[in-house]
């Protein structure tokens, strides 16, 4: 069953890099802490990576809402040889376990 967040709730803004693009995430919470939502942008609004980070992001939203663990989410994303996430959603996930902000 899929968890609804509230309208209107706290939200987490913050910029990254991935690859040669600077990234706008931003985060929310559910109520008992875990991760609930990530939205992803650029500033290339508009282009193939500015709408394949926002649609990977919403995925990701759906599948946190449905109770899937952010570990799985990261360890299923591309990443090189070295282990570095290689696209926008894999960064900002490792980001935000970085913190210590797992389901």
């Amino acid at each position: 069953m899929r968890q609804r967040l509230e309208n209107r709730r706290a939200s987490i803004s913050f910029n990254f890099e991935c690859g040669r693009f600077t990234y706008v995430a931003t985060i929310s919470y559910f109520p008992g802490g875990g991760l609930a939502e990530i939205f992803l942008g650029n500033g290339k609004a508009g282009s193939d990576s500015d709408s394949a980070a926002k649609d990977s992001a919403v995925v990701a939203s759906i599948g946190l809402q449905f109770g899937v663990p952010l570990d799985v989410i990261r360890k299923a994303l591309l990443r090189d040889s070295r282990g570095v996430a290689s696209s926008p959603l894999g960064c900002v996930l490792d980001a935000i376990a970085k913190q210590g902000n797992k389901r």
